[in-house]
């Protein structure tokens, strides 16, 4: 009987063993998957956040991402974020005024340097609608411990009214043409992804709507394209884009896409030249095992390398938003990161 039981005992410890292993060895595997080709991932993606964009000031880099107010993190080395004050403790009077049922939630951020000040372009709008705005704050430093700290509230740049804009007014990214001058991209679903072309100043669109260049669109009913970004490497300027449905949680599709043009004004192409223009787009990266929908993807490039920058759907976290990092790899002229994970 003690030798059964002695027996029972050794099988039981084997196969706790076994089972062990077998989890260690999955882990390293998708490890593995994950990492192919792409140098060591720089984050513990800890952190909960919803279209985030980054930029370095001094030692520091600072994130803006969707949040009361727009969220803003800190942090030394790019793993561990401190939360900071929101831009704004409340929202601005002209955006309760544009979109009546906004209350504080400003969604998708865009920070940039640009004529000695920190410009941060943010989005008011109601869910489905392109009843939206994009406006712009700017700040001398982003340090909230210097005297210089503050931001100031320029109010709007750019609306869509429905039944009368083909293209909705959020998600905006700044970016400067082939001779400096600066450009807002924009656009989410509606007529597609926009170009219109700033003023001297930043603060406000020149010309007019029907002035505006389109540089992505589906061509569907639905049109699922929003958050463009463009980002210029060697002589190209590529145009990223975030393809079909966010903010589902586990259930979100979310996809990155990327085009380029050797011209801001296009047009972009993916790499079996199809125009982006026409629905175009080449996949940089999309949800696997591990996440779900990933995307709304910012590009930055800090000491050499060049990053993308996203949010992704955590299958194994409730399917909640986490902050994504990872190395851009360069070849024949587009950028890989890993297409699954």
């Amino acid at each position: 009987m003690t030798v059964v039981r002695f027996g029972l005992i050794l099988v039981l410890l084997l196969g706790c063993k076994m089972y062990a292993t077998a989890q260690d060895d999955e882990a390293a595997q998708r490890r593995e998957r994950m990492q192919r080709g792409l140098g060591v991932e720089t984050l513990t993606d800890s952190t909960v956040v919803h279209d985030p964009v980054m930029i370095r000031e001094g030692d520091t880099y600072y994130m803006f991402t969707t949040g009361w107010g727009v969220s803003v993190f800190s942090s030394s080395d790019r793993k561990t974020w401190k939360r900071e004050k929101p831009v704004f403790e409340e929202a601005p009077a002209w955006a309760m005024e544009a979109v009546p049922d906004f209350r504080g939630h400003i969604w998708a951020p865009d920070i940039a340097y640009y004529r000695g000040q920190y410009y941060v372009y943010y989005s008011v709008s109601s869910f489905g609608k392109n009843t939206s705005a994009i406006g712009v704050a700017t700040t001398p430093t982003l340090d909230p411990d210097s005297p210089d700290f503050g931001w100031t509230d320029h109010g709007a740049v750019i609306r869509s009214i429905p039944g009368v804009s083909n293209w909705n007014a959020i998600d905006a990214n700044f970016i400067l043409d082939e001779v400096g001058h600066p450009y807002l991209s924009f656009g989410s679903f509606w007529g597609g992804l926009m170009l219109a072309r700033l003023q001297e100043d930043g603060l406000a669109i020149e010309g007019k709507p029907e002035d505006f260049t389109l540089m992505a669109t589906r061509g569907t009913r639905e049109n699922p394209i929003e958050a463009p970004f463009v980002f210029k490497h060697d002589n190209w300027y590529y145009l990223f884009a975030s393809w079909d449905f966010c903010c589902k949680g586990s259930e979100s599709t979310y996809k990155v896409v990327v085009g380029r043009s050797e011209s801001l004004s296009g047009t972009f192409v993916d790499a079996e030249g199809r125009p982006m223009n026409q629905g175009g787009g080449t996949l940089v990266a999309a949800g696997g095992e591990r996440y779900a929908g990933v995307g709304h993807n910012a590009v930055v490039h800090f000491d050499g390398t060049d990053y993308l920058v996203f949010h992704a759907y955590d299958l194994e976290r409730d399917g909640r938003p986490y902050l994504r990092i990872l190395p851009i790899r360069w070849e024949d002229g587009w950028p890989v990161v890993a297409k699954t994970f």
